[in-house]
């Protein structure tokens, strides 16, 4: 889904710029739009890499590093661009927080789209101690987005940032909240000419812009793209079909999937504590900072056995503080089978279509954190996706795959082999993400899918190359601004979730038991951005002048449930239950606190994708407005009189 937002200056910017807002990396890149021989270049980005020490890196590392108050001078914090940066981020907040992980903070944009906490709450590191100085998921993000406008402006200083169409890259799975979050920040640091794009899209935008116009000849009208993409923090799912319009191939956003804290970061964790078990047989127990620190090292030591099958083993140097914790300085080694055997068979395990990803019990008390997948098995979550959007081909009328059981294969719990087989079947692969950029991660992963397609008697997919998988997003947005402009084939969808209000059922009171909730479809599948719709269904009662709680919902799966589709009951797996929004609506004159105003209801998506709901009064036309995000204040609740 593109969410295009209109500028109103009359002359039109120079650079389209396009942001990789990353979990573990962001990047910046470019074109110019006055020179239709111009290609996307990558802009080199300045930044600390140790006190003292400014180094030119193609990406930015998402990591903002909160020092001791005497942990460095002034004078081994200066940039290029000022001798007092607001914060440390980047290669050297990564390279000191390997060393103390409570001052680092990372997967900022993890927390950002975490519904169960305040993202305008300053808790980050999470779980460090009081005297770290803390910032919100929201300042971090502003902070990355800061350093990537500074490193342009000295770079470009006749063509500020802020002057340039920028488009941002967000997840597939982002919510409308996370969505007018990411926007938030973006504009908290002055970049008012702002689109935001979806990363899977931007990578095929980037495809298509390095095929040199050949790309039809890779892909015809019927197939379906499997865009795989695997970062640091998450792994997002996009289908895409290819279709026909007045003669000319045409691409739609059909399918996209929830959004999976799963990537390189546990993958780094994994080897981390692998060798923690390997030390614990020789007696050698570590701390947890110490798992910690051993982390990034296993990153450094993964990369580099992942891409020399020849490196048999990369030493690993356990840090210390101090000879009287553990006696000596530790070190071990990763070894290339340790590797293989815990990222290959534990991360893309070969298995059937039918296996989907296993949810254990919680416990009832838990650590605040971010909601990582409980199932490390990526093949697992790419099944489930696949199975669950088998309808999603447009004018497939079949009958809905049946859904996956998650305690399948657990004693009692009903078995695997009772689910369909029945699964939406890709004709073409786009990987994307640091991760797949391990030839035999890919391969794994790309052999797994093919033998699903093999055993379904389908053709294989074909894998789509030529992308950079580190700078492809990134790229993909900047070109994005020369589609905008009516140069190149667009990628149509709207929004990749239908979305519903709950309503409250009128019953008697029945003890010990809440009235049974209602969904009324509010903004269908495929909405597109910019567009309104009224939501016919009968008169509601809407509650004025005390607080309320609007419950919204939201599915994937219903893509033809229309404006106005009253839900009375509906399956668990078919609706996702989103954050409640508490808001008190205002009493305007004539009205009185508590009244239940008959009112119908009429929605709204915004160039950014985010939601409004329109509650319209059935006797005068006064108008209550809802804004689908997770301010924590009444302020996304207001009165209009009618037009």
């Amino acid at each position: 889904m593109e969410n295009v937002q209109a500028t109103t200056e009359q002359q039109a910017p120079k650079f389209s710029v396009g942001i990789d807002l990353g979990t573990t990396h962001c990047v910046l890149s470019y074109v110019d739009t006055t020179n239709e021989e111009a290609r996307v270049e990558v802009l080199p980005i300045q930044q600390l890499t140790a006190p003292g020490t400014v180094e030119t890196r193609s990406q930015l590392g998402s990591f903002l590093y909160q020092p001791h108050e005497h942990e460095m001078n002034p004078s081994s914090r200066v940039l290029p661009w000022s001798s007092e940066p607001t914060a440390l981020v980047g290669a050297i907040a990564r390279n000191l927080g390997s060393k103390t992980p409570i001052r680092l903070i990372a997967s900022a944009k993890s927390w950002l789209c975490h519904g169960g906490v305040n993202r305008r709450d300053a808790f980050l590191p999470a779980g460090s101690p009081e005297e770290v100085e803390k910032v919100s998921p929201l300042r971090a993000t502003e902070l990355y987005l800061e350093h990537l406008k500074n490193a342009w402006d000295h770079a470009n200083p006749s063509y500020p940032l802020t002057e340039q169409d920028v488009t941002i890259t967000v997840p597939a799975s982002f919510d409308p909240a996370a969505r007018d979050l990411t926007a938030e920040a973006a504009r908290n640091v002055g970049l008012a000419h702002l689109t935001l794009l979806e990363e899977p899209q931007a990578a095929l935008y980037n495809w298509i812009d390095n095929s040199n116009d050949k790309w039809r000849d890779e892909v015809s009208v019927g197939d379906i793209v499997l865009v795989v993409d695997i970062g640091g923090g998450t792994t997002d799912l996009s289908l895409v079909e290819v279709t026909e319009e007045d003669g000319n191939l045409t691409l739609n956003r059909i399918a996209v999937g929830e959004h999976i804290l799963l990537g390189g970061d546990n993958m780094d964790l994994a080897l981390a504590y692998r060798l923690k078990m390997k030390l614990a047989q020789d007696g050698k127990e570590l701390q947890p900072w110490q798992v910690q620190a051993m982390t990034h090292a296993c990153r450094d030591a993964k990369e580099a056995l992942l891409n020399d099958a020849d490196l048999q083993a990369v030493p690993i140097v356990v840090p210390s503080r101090g000879s009287k914790l553990l006696g000596a300085t530790l070190k071990t080694e990763l070894t290339q089978q340790e590797v293989q055997q815990t990222l290959v068979d534990g991360f893309f395990p070969k298995v059937a279509v039918t296996e989907h990803p296993v949810q254990r019990n919680r416990g009832a008390l838990t650590q605040m954190g971010l909601p990582y997948a409980q199932d490390a098995g990526i093949t697992r979550h790419i099944a489930a996706f696949l199975t669950k959007q088998a309808n999603a081909l447009s004018g497939n009328d079949a009958a809905p795959a049946q859904e996956y059981n998650p305690f399948a294969g657990m004693p009692g719990m009903g078995d695997v082999s009772t689910q369909s087989a029945d699964f939406i079947k890709p004709t073409a692969i786009l990987f994307n993400g640091g991760v797949l950029k391990s030839t035999l991660l890919a391969n794994r992963l790309e052999e797994t899918i093919n033998e699903w397609l093999i055993d379904a008697d389908s053709e294989m997919a074909q894998r789509l190359s030529g992308v950079d998988l580190d700078l492809a997003v990134a790229s993909g947005a900047s070109y994005y601004g020369s589609v905008r402009r009516g140069q190149g084939v667009r990628i149509r969808g709207g929004i990749a979730s239908s979305y519903y209000v709950g309503i409250e059922s009128a019953m008697p009171a029945i003890p010990g038991m809440a009235p049974p909730m209602e969904a009324l479809c509010v903004a269908p599948f495929g909405m597109e951005e910019g567009s309104s719709v009224d939501v016919p269904s009968q008169e509601f009662g809407l509650i004025i002048g005390q607080p309320v709680n609007f419950q919204f919902f939201g599915s994937t799966t219903r893509r033809d449930d229309l404006a106005g589709t009253h839900l009375d009951h509906w399956a668990p797996e078919e609706l996702e239950e989103l954050p409640e929004i508490q808001v008190t609506l205002p009493v305007s004159e004539g009205r009185r606190e508590g009244e239940v105003v008959p009112v119908t209801l009429a929605s709204r998506v915004t160039e950014l994708g985010t939601l409004y709901l329109e509650a319209i009064a059935a006797d005068n036309g006064q108008k209550w407005h809802v804004e689908f995000d997770v301010r924590e204040d009444a302020s996304s609740s207001e009165t209009t009189d009618q037009a």
